[in-house]
């Protein structure tokens, strides 16, 4: 993983860096999924955060919004989290470097996760960690051999 400067993050807002908090913490909670937060953000002005979580779920409807809203730097997003190394590469070529470095934290590099402590950027660590536990939950269900798969 490369380092990026935080110059290099307040100049290019090209990700999620530059909402508020307050969405931000929405963004969270509709990850966690709670869906008055999904349905929020998407009549509040932030459709693009709500398909992002609905992505992050898996919902292949919510990707192809993204796509087609002109998004692609968030559906990237989404595919690094769930491990895609084409999106991961993507991303970086294209500038979205914050958006790379989230992804990381969201996989538990701990390089990225330490980038994000050191330039307390607490909210992306708290989401990353929101990410990691769905995404750990995800993994462990499709494992499971209790579960019926359809």
């Amino acid at each position: 993983m490369s380092r990026i400067s935080a110059t290099t993050i307040l100049i290019k807002l090209n990700g999620m860096i530059h909402y508020p908090v307050k969405i931000l913490i929405a963004f969270g909670e509709a990850i966690s999924g709670k869906a008055k937060f999904l349905h929020w953000l998407k009549s509040n002005g932030y459709p693009e955060l709500a398909a992002t979580a609905n992505a992050l779920h898996v919902n292949d409807e919510a990707f192809d919004w993204l796509m087609k809203h002109k998004f692609p730097h968030y559906g990237a997003f989404v595919k690094a989290v769930w491990d895609d190394e084409k999106a991961l590469e993507w991303l970086k070529k294209h500038q979205f470097e914050f958006l790379a470095l989230f992804a990381e934290a969201c996989n538990e590099v701990e390089d990225a996760l330490a980038w994000l402590s050191d330039h307390d950027l607490k909210i992306f660590i708290a989401i990353s960690q929101k990410i990691a536990a769905y995404k750990a939950k995800k993994n462990y269900d499709l494992t499971d051999y209790h579960k019926i798969q359809f």
